[in-house]
């Protein structure tokens, strides 16, 4: 299977996947391993890592140096921020190797933002929209809507899908307005 020609591969990046979108553009020194798949309209770019069992959307942002495991689901358009990495291993160990079967699978709704730096920790969900600050280390799922910050990172407040964050009334200068389901759940729109 060949690639579709609009998709852009710079000529010293490692690009193996026949799996990637159209109009997307892998830039200098990243690998994508065969059997990751990446979106439409996607930009990987410089020094990024992309294997085998991951798969990203369409319209996602890969800053450079981004590092994206087998079993990692990022959804459409999606902000992956420079440096921050997924894990997929709880419990690794050199000696000791574990199964793909036994790596843990993490999901990143749709539209959500992880800051540079960030460190995501295995077997989460990261709801739509969520905003997760530079630096941020992530061990439980994050809500809908949710601006969580800090090691380990925890909410300060809502985001709207615009990127502001929300006033107290989950109100945005944008004229969207949104509901809180549950403190687990997150927040809805309403308009």
């Amino acid at each position: 299977m060949a690639l579709d020609p609009t998709v852009f591969i710079h000529d010293k990046a490692l690009c193996e996947s026949e799996d990637i979108g159209p109009r997307t553009r892998v830039w200098a020194f990243a690998h994508v391993m065969k059997g990751a798949r990446i979106g439409a309209d996607c930009n990987v770019g410089d020094h990024a890592f992309i294997e085998a069992g991951a798969v990203i959307g369409d319209r996602v942002t890969v800053k450079n140096g981004v590092l994206v495991w087998a079993k990692v689901t990022v959804e459409d358009e999606v902000f992956l921020g420079p440096n921050m990495v997924f894990t997929n291993d709880l419990t690794p160990r050199s000696a000791f190797k574990t199964t793909v079967d036994a790596w843990v699978p993490t999901l990143v709704r749709r539209g959500a933002s992880i800051g540079a730096n960030a460190t995501i920790i295995c077997g989460i969900t990261i709801g739509a929209e969520a905003f997760v600050g530079a630096g941020s280390v992530v061990v439980r799922d994050v809500p809908a809507h949710a601006l969580v910050v800090g090691n380990p990172a925890r909410c300060i407040g809502w985001m709207c899908a615009c990127g502001e964050r929300l006033s107290a009334d989950l109100v945005c200068g944008c004229s969207r307005r949104y509901r809180l389901v549950s403190e687990e759940a997150g927040l809805v729109p309403t308009s």
